[in-house]
């Protein structure tokens, strides 16, 4: 698999028995294309809109997007259809993933986004979507827009008594439109998780996602007053959330797949995949691209960057393509090899940087290189 930390190639996740997937994720039966893609690292994460009227206790979305009408593609905040373009072309994108929130909350803007990404990138472009709305006149409209796979998400109010919602119904008018439909939704211990598998056995449901339980910035509170743990120091996950979803998974005996997919798969191979796409597409010749995706970057904090690197060029030798000018953080960036060795002879702060290569260039870890007295 190209771009993808997986041992064995996409066809192995089309198993019809339980199959282990890295990370103590498990699947039975076919795994969604969205899955796939996501597990390559090549699925854009777009975020029509922060905002959703289901108000989900465990909601992990940070304080800068919940409730907030605001897009995201992956770490970048939107402010133009050419920063989606932008953002699938670095990290060479093969499909999107659009969430929110709820994009149906903002049916027209989702619908002109899977437009666009299909007539930019064609209609091999896949795009999934998850929505707790059972609007079928808003999933006619994305349908009709080109929408690939719609992921359901109802309530835990409603796992209990599915055939009493609308859910049943949209679900088979869905597919009907041509739809791959699935249902995903976190594995919360003690829920009616298998109650709601039993009566999706009668709708055109052909996938079931459960997600691990986490803890986040913003559903911590809730989630402790619900007398939840997290699994230990190390792990966000909920203490009882990924028991349950495996042993799920391999009792499961019906007609459609169901998959766990684990926080530690999530970071470990769906970001990290991406994180690597983005990197060898986007990275400096200065900079060091790392097994896990991120940059080491050598950084000189200059109060006029570009004539020391001028100097740094002239005087010692650096080559030009191994040293640039960052105007929007006022630095210089040097490869972290050279100034490791040049460190030495420069008055200013010398750091060697690891940072993400995502838009918001998030900083890893930062280690101060100490001039020679």
């Amino acid at each position: 698999m190209e771009g993808s930390t997986l041992n064995y190639p996409v066809a192995d996740f089309l198993a019809v028995k339980v199959k282990e997937l890295p990370r103590k994720s498990v699947v039975k039966g076919k795994l969604p294309r969205g899955c796939q893609l996501c597990a390559r690292g090549s699925k854009m994460v777009l975020l029509a809109t922060g905002k959703c009227a289901s108000c989900c206790y465990y909601c992990p979305l940070s304080e800068a997007k919940v409730g907030k009408d605001v897009i995201y593609a992956d770490e970048m905040k939107v402010k133009r259809w050419e920063d989606i373009v932008w953002e699938a072309e670095a990290i060479g994108a093969e499909g999107a993933g659009i969430t929110g929130g709820d994009p149906l909350a903002v049916t027209d803007r989702t619908a002109k986004y899977i437009r666009g990404l299909k007539k930019e990138f064609g209609e091999g472009f896949h795009i999934h979507l998850y929505t707790a709305s059972t609007d079928l006149t808003k999933i006619k409209k994305l349908a009709a827009a080109g929408l690939d796979e719609l992921r359901f998400h109802p309530p835990p109010g409603s796992w209990s008594r599915l055939e009493r919602t609308s859910y049943p119904k949209v679900i088979d008018a869905a597919a009907k439109l041509g739809l791959y439909v699935g249902v995903e939704i976190p594995a919360i211990p003690g829920e009616h998780t298998a109650e709601l598998l039993d009566a999706l056995e009668s709708t055109e449901v052909k996938f079931v996602n459960l997600n691990e339980l986490e803890f986040s910035e913003t559903n911590w509170r809730e989630l402790k007053s619900l007398g939840f743990e997290v699994v230990d120091d190390v792990s966000s996950g909920v203490k009882g959330s990924e028991t349950m979803a495996r042993k799920l998974v391999r009792e499961w005996k019906g007609p459609y797949s169901l998959h766990y997919c684990s926080a530690g798969f999530k970071d470990g191979v769906q970001l990290r995949s991406r994180l690597l796409r983005r990197a060898k597409r986007t990275a400096y010749p200065s900079d060091v691209i790392t097994k896990d995706g991120t940059l080491l970057k050598g950084i000189i904090e200059a109060r006029a960057p570009a004539k020391l690197r001028a100097r740094l060029m002239r005087e010692l030798g650096v080559p030009a393509k191994l040293v640039r000018v960052d105007a929007e953080r006022r630095r210089l960036e040097v490869a972290p090899w050279i100034l490791e060795d040049i460190a030495g002879e420069i008055a200013e702060p010398c750091f060697i940087v690891e940072e993400y290569p995502t838009a918001d260039r998030l900083e890893v870890e930062r280690r101060r290189l100490v001039r020679a007295r």
